[in-house]
């Protein structure tokens, strides 16, 4: 059974055909604002050190301490002064086309709901702590959210090309599950890793993953699974230099994959780049639902 609630067919009902729906930020109760005021406050305990330079000068440029759930209404303003992007709310997991759509046009979706009490450790499916905390403030540089843009009308092609699934390989590795390279070290940037208390530990620190420097045709060979730790982390060198490999005709970069098989998660190629190579013990234990 399927851990995703918030997944509808077409729009329900309140919802425009875009698929936005007001944020309705008054009616969050004060156990909802509280959770988010929790979630925040044991994160910025873990992430200075380990959290981008661009993460948290995010962080502090929409004030997303401000307490309880942010109002879009406050932090849109701040948020389209600095790249043009505005956080506009989805009632769950919305089709890629609605999701490209949006991005190609600087607008980030973002759940309305919050997880419960009960789920501060893990929640599978993204909500608005993982939306807002995890994603937003990185939409505040410039270069990443030129990224962001592009991605979304490089979707736009995949999809007609049949190339979706090697294109959503390269947001997983990035955008959710990025790491890079800044002069104390590797930091972590992806909003899957900074909005998980754990994830932000390990994806650093645990001897078991692969971390390895990013090429753009490998990521898009490479499987991921979405319910566990990472096996493998790919890094860049700087969100500018992950702008300018992705900001191009990904034509050549299709035809290339063409016939090329897909890699197991916990591979290392001869001619990678091999920041770390793993143990891979935790997945071979059994991760996360071990006994």
């Amino acid at each position: 059974m399927s851990d995703f609630e918030h997944v509808f067919e077409k729009p329900p009902e309140g919802a425009a055909a875009d698929w936005t729906i007001p944020q309705n930020w008054a009616a969050y109760t004060e156990v909802e604002h509280q959770t988010w005021d929790t979630l925040y406050a044991r994160q910025m305990k873990i992430l200075p050190g380990r959290a981008s330079q661009a993460f948290l000068r995010g962080l502090e440029a929409l004030d997303l301490n401000a307490g309880g759930i942010p109002d879009f209404d406050v932090i849109n303003p701040k948020l389209q002064a600095l790249t043009g992007w505005t956080v506009v709310c989805v009632p769950g997991l919305v089709p890629d086309e609605v999701f490209f759509d949006h991005l190609a046009n600087r607008r980030f979706v973002s759940g309305q709901f919050i997880r419960k009490p009960d789920q501060l450790d893990y929640l599978q499916e993204p909500d608005i702590f993982h939306d807002v905390f995890g994603h937003v403030p990185m939409l505040t540089d410039p270069d990443f959210a030129a990224y962001m843009e592009a991605y979304g009308k490089g979707g736009q092609r995949a999809a007609s090309l049949g190339m979706l699934p090697n294109l959503a390989r390269l947001y997983w590795y990035t955008v959710e599950f990025g790491l890079m390279k800044e002069a104390d070290g590797l930091r972590i940037y992806g909003a899957g890793i900074v909005s998980s208390a754990t994830e932000s530990v390990f994806a650093l620190d645990d001897a078991s993953p692969n971390r390895l420097g990013f090429d753009l045709e490998r990521v898009m060979r490479t499987l991921y699974r979405i319910d566990d730790f990472q096996q493998v982390y790919f890094v860049i060198d700087s969100i500018e230099a992950l702008k300018e490999v992705t900001l191009k005709d990904f034509g050549p970069v299709y035809a290339a994959l063409k016939g090329q098989d897909d890699l197991a998660i916990e591979t290392i190629l001869p001619t990678d780049n091999v920041i770390t190579h793993g143990t891979q013990a935790y997945a071979e234990n059994g991760g996360r639902f071990a006994a």
